[in-house]
């Protein structure tokens, strides 16, 4: 699909966002931002509950900059304030019961939420979306958990010079977290199941080449290419104090 690039925040509590594309927000957690420095009062009861349970301070701040963030993306794209967003569980694919994907309860946009140590990447669609960021593993990382994946993944990455074997195993994991998340099974379903190398039935999987040191995925539930929107700001009034990737 094809990727555009813009570093312009949407205007909030004007006019909604351009729905028709696939809009993707790269996020990065400045180092002077704490778990005091948030504005938690826009998440929920649920929210601020699981952002308590973390025991970690660092574990916190992420869990809060990330779903400001992710609420903030929302209220740009949908003209709902941040704090009136509610949400909640799709029937899992698998089981019908109620803890498949997220999804907004008064809106038919979908989302994704992706966050790994300082990277923070949200995507919004019209249709079922997910998105995936990867830190590069050790190669003996990769060589160990390579064959869970497809076989003919395993052998892509086997297949690699030794040098870059933690780049093709990263690129084939975030491609699969993506599209498993996109369907709302997460690793519920096998892993070996699918071969994400290309397009599956149904869904277009695009890599996004957004920040050193990671690989990172989209997945989208459309048979045809839909453009990608890059954002690195966030629409105005932003809490997070996220800064470009």
């Amino acid at each position: 699909m094809p990727i555009t690039g813009t570093t312009t925040a949407l205007r909030m509590g004007t006019e909604a966002g351009d729905m028709s594309e696939v809009h993707i927000w790269v996020l990065r957690i400045p180092a002077g931002v704490t778990e005091s420095s948030l504005n938690p009062s826009v998440l929920d009861e649920r929210e601020r509950r699981r952002m308590a349970a973390f025991i970690h301070g660092r574990d916190r701040t992420l869990y809060g900059f990330a779903h400001v963030a992710l609420r903030t993306a929302l209220s740009g794209l949908t003209g709902v304030a941040p704090d009136a967003l509610r949400f909640t569980r799709a029937p899992c694919p698998c089981c019908r019961e109620p803890h498949g994907r997220p999804v907004l309860t008064s809106a038919s946009t979908e989302f994704s939420l992706s966050h790994s140590q300082d990277l923070v990447l949200i995507g919004v669609a019209p249709v079922a979306i997910g998105i995936d960021a990867e830190p590069m593993p050790e190669p003996e990382v990769a060589e160990q958990l390579a064959p869970l994946l497809h076989p003919s993944e395993c052998a892509d990455v086997e297949a690699a010079a030794p040098e870059d074997r933690s780049a093709v195993f990263a690129r084939l994991w975030a491609r699969k977290e993506a599209y498993l998340k996109g369907l709302g099974t997460g690793l519920g379903r096998g892993l070996a199941a699918d071969d994400v190398r290309g397009d599956l039935p149904g869904w277009r999987l695009t890599d996004l080449p957004l920040a050193t040191g990671y690989a990172a995925a989209v997945a989208v539930n459309s048979p045809n290419s839909r453009t990608l929107r890059i954002h690195r700001a966030l629409p105005t009034y932003s809490d997070t104090g996220a800064t470009d990737s």
